[in-house]
């Protein structure tokens, strides 16, 4: 419980102070008793001495007061004693409490409490006499209370004593009763924000669990869907074994079928072995005219292997052709725009192309005529076979034809190659012109990258001048400005030569009326010349070039600064 006031005072203190230099500054006048930031700081610095104070015996009985630490201030420094001998001269003061409270008002108004109290902290062994090893005033925090008391400097209060009842304290608890109110207040409007916001989040939740609902229903939906298909995949399965079960059926017929088609075959090939068997016992009779046609037919092969084979090599080359078109094909597509001058050439190609293709076709089917007729010469070479005499005159008549068609085709391949070469030549030719617009085409997109760039830098170049234009309308509107503050600056040095900012030391009397300077005569420091006057001869305020605010001045310079105002004005 101790260490939570103790925490509690530190944090009520803090606040109190910040509180109080931020209102005052914000007002910028002097404070009175009756300003309620500075009556709360009283009631917290009160509390604050309190704590860990030990009780003192008495014959009226245990006794527990502030003032008993704060009057060994008038014996460790000096400058104090001045401060306690009008406070035990106050009469209307009869307790020690109210003392310690008029201790502490006069020395708010001296700007001196810091400096007090840290003499008492650098005296730890005299405070131990009131205070327990615990208190506030006996740990660290009281040097750190005594650091946030300078911010208090800041501060001109001007406190009534006479008036004042400082021995009771019910201003006090009214002070702490307005201070819990405000608490109350601020508690209550922080509840109403929490209850605000929990409304929002119930709202919230409602939409979390509409969607959550939304989503079960959609996961449903899915669930059913999902379980149709997998119905109908079920039933497709069914379909398709149905299908196949078919299907082997109709296999094992068409197997049966098939075995009794190769018996029969079989058969027959039996057959025909016994056939041949026959045959070649016949054929044994004639084996010099056999000879003589396997030579013809060896021969017959060569050729016809031959002719095969330029044929193949024939058809590579239409199929490079054909890939060469392609290319060329998917050249013109990508060049048309540059290339509309040789369209005529190409449809002539192409027409050309077209040619050689029915030539390459007729030529095709005049190889498949002539594999036709080496079939009908094999079949007929069979058939001589068996009849052996009668059919070698065909056969010869057949191999007459078959060379006079190897002559026309040769002559025709002859020709197709010239007109290869020729293609070939002008292929190359195209091919150069198609690298020349390339290359052509590669400056034209070099060129316009060229360009784009120089219309970046042109827009770059343009967006920096009208920045730079607009920087230095701004400059013209800050020299303007400037060289206004400086006249008035001048001015307001030319006002302030010779003036100097007086120590509070060095003045003893007031500058105008020439009064000692006493407790409840205090002095006041003119803001535009710097020397001390009493509060009667500096009331006035004035707004100053160095200051924002209007600030105190004394009745001579308010004087020449309204009189320099009017001149200025006319």
């Amino acid at each position: 419980m101790l260490f939570l006031k103790f925490y509690d005072l530190e944090m009520q203190f803090q606040l109190s102070i910040k509180v109080l230099i931020q209102s005052a500054l914000s007002l910028g006048r002097t404070l009175d008793s009756d300003f309620p930031p500075l009556q709360q700081f009283f009631v917290v610095m009160e509390h604050c001495l309190k704590h860990g104070l030990k009780a003192k015996k008495s014959f009226i009985g245990q006794n527990k007061s502030f003032f008993g630490p704060l009057e060994l201030v008038e014996k460790l420094c000096p400058e104090a004693s001045d401060l306690a001998t009008s406070v035990r001269n106050l009469p209307e003061l009869k307790t020690p409490v109210g003392r310690g409270r008029a201790w502490l008002y006069l020395a708010v108004m001296q700007k001196k409490l810091a400096d007090y109290l840290k003499v008492l902290l650098d005296h730890k062994h005299l405070l131990s006499e009131f205070y327990e090893s615990d208190a506030l005033m006996m740990e660290e925090e009281g040097a750190v209370m005594v650091g946030l008391l300078v911010g208090l400097n800041v501060i001109d209060a001007n406190l009534c004593l006479k008036g004042e009842d400082l021995d009771s304290q019910k201003h006090y608890v009214e002070e702490l009763n307005r201070h819990l109110s405000c608490t109350v207040g601020d508690l209550q409007t922080k509840i109403e924000s929490l209850e605000k916001t929990n409304s929002k989040l119930q709202e919230e939740l409602t939409a979390a669990t509409d969607r959550i609902r939304a989503l079960q229903d959609e996961q449903q939906e899915l669930r059913q869907q999902n379980e149709q298909i997998r119905e109908r995949s079920e039933k497709h399965v069914e379909v398709t074994k149905e299908d196949t079960k078919v299907e082997l059926e109709t296999y094992k017929q068409t197997r049966q079928g098939l075995d009794e088609m190769y018996s029969d075959a079989w058969k027959q090939l039996k057959e025909e072995k016994r056939i041949r068997m026959e045959l070649e016992k016949e054929l044994e009779l004639q084996i010099g005219m056999k000879t003589e046609m396997e030579i013809a037919m060896k021969l017959l092969e060569k050729d016809t292997h031959e002719k095969q084979d330029t044929l193949v090599a024939l058809r590579q080359q239409l199929e490079e052709v054909k890939a060469i078109n392609l290319q060329m094909f998917n050249k013109s597509q990508n060049t048309e725009t540059t290339l509309q001058q040789k369209k005529e050439a190409i449809s002539s190609f192409e027409g050309k192309t077209n040619q050689i293709m029915s030539s390459i076709k007729q030529m095709e089917d005049r190889l498949q005529h002539a594999e036709k007729a080496k079939r009908d010469a094999e079949e007929k070479s069979v058939k001589l076979k068996r009849e052996l005499g009668s059919r070698i005159e065909t056969l010869k008549q057949q191999l007459s034809q078959l060379d006079n068609k190897c002559s026309t085709l040769e002559k025709e391949l002859k020709s197709e190659k010239e007109q290869r070469q020729t293609l070939q030549q002008e292929l190359h030719q195209e091919k150069d012109t198609t690298t020349l617009l390339k290359t052509e085409l590669q400056q034209v997109e070099g060129l316009k990258k060229e360009l784009r760039k120089l219309q970046e830098e042109k827009q770059q170049l343009e967006k920096t001048c009208e920045e730079q234009e607009q920087a230095l309308q701004e400059m013209g509107l800050h020299l303007s400005q400037s060289k206004l503050k400086m006249e008035d600056i001048k001015e307001v040095n030319k006002a302030l030569k010779g003036h100097t900012w007086l120590k509070d030391d060095e003045a003893t009397h007031c500058k105008q009326c020439e009064k000692e300077f006493s407790i409840s005569r205090r002095k006041h420091h003119c803001r535009n010349c710097g020397h001390i006057f009493c509060n009667t001869c500096s009331s006035n305020e004035l707004a100053l070039p160095s200051y924002p605010k209007p600030v105190r001045v004394c009745d001579t310079c308010h004087t020449l600064l309204l009189q320099r105002c009017s001149s200025n004005s006319s």
